[in-house]
């Protein structure tokens, strides 16, 4: 298994995969943190997911049905990535079946948090949202910028400060 997994270095803003392309790859985040994102035609970005340290990142309809992906990966700090591709993987699952198992329970986990996720969008305030946020990625608060945390809460960055100046007087 080893030798089909890649270590990649990577800078801020590098872009690991972008909208339109093939997800051939599912990302380890080794060091620093990932984004998947979605791009708009007025240029604007919605932040679908943030990916710390021990978070896998994909574009999982991409990558396990071979069409275009319809999301970005890019670094939000310098950092670390594992990565394998997905044909290795797919032979890793005859080789090890342990390992099918594994990114089964891994990608049932993924889209109960993608449900959690769209749920919370569509059926909390934005107060509520960004408590959950807090709880979700405490390492994350200080580490990327507020414009990313409020795209991901589905907000502008000033109101993103005003619920910030609540909680902090609370």
């Amino acid at each position: 298994m080893k030798e089909k997994l890649h270590f990649k270095t990577i800078s801020k803003n590098e872009i690991l995969l972008k909208a339109g392309d093939y997800c051939k790859s599912i990302y380890f985040v080794n060091k620093g943190c990932l984004r998947i994102y979605q791009n708009h035609q007025n240029g604007e970005e919605t932040n679908i997911l943030f990916c710390p340290e021990n978070w896998w990142s994909c574009d999982i309809i991409s990558f396990s049905t071979g069409s275009t992906a319809s999301y970005s990966i890019d670094a939000l700090e310098n950092g670390e990535v594992i990565y394998i591709e997905h044909h290795d993987l797919e032979n890793l699952y005859i080789e090890i079946p342990k390992l099918e198992r594994f990114f089964r329970i891994l990608f049932q986990n993924g889209f109960a948090l993608y449900q959690n996720r769209l749920t919370l969008a569509l059926s909390m305030s934005a107060e509520l949202r960004y408590s959950l946020f807090q709880k979700q990625y405490p390492m994350l608060m200080n580490r990327i910028s507020q414009k990313h945390i409020a795209s991901y809460l589905g907000i502008t960055a000033v109101f993103l400060s005003i619920i910030k100046k609540r909680h902090v007087s609370s």
